[in-house]
């Protein structure tokens, strides 16, 4: 019993850790470059968003203020809604 156990727990230790970091995280900042070839958005603080292939493009230029709700996968900040703030 105790065989089974041991690893049960484990597993379910891991699972929920990998659940923990793949949490919506939000950030807000200002633009500093919005490249819709390479589908990028870099913030004034230096923080890099890749952006989804159906993103649609509200309107971004260099100094406007947005709100972006992202994961992290692998390795890389994927942004999941991005909103112009005024």
């Amino acid at each position: 019993m105790r065989a089974i156990l041991i690893p049960a727990a484990l597993a379910a230790v891991l699972s929920t850790t990998a659940l923990t970091f793949a949490a919506t995280q939000h950030t807000a900042g200002t633009v500093k470059v919005y490249d819709s070839k390479a589908m990028t958005l870099t913030l004034a603080d230096g923080s890099t968003f890749m952006l989804p292939k159906n993103f649609k493009d509200p309107g971004l230029k260099a100094g406007e203020k947005v709100s972006i709700d992202w994961e992290q996968k692998d390795g890389q900040k994927q942004a999941d809604t991005v909103t112009i703030s005024n």
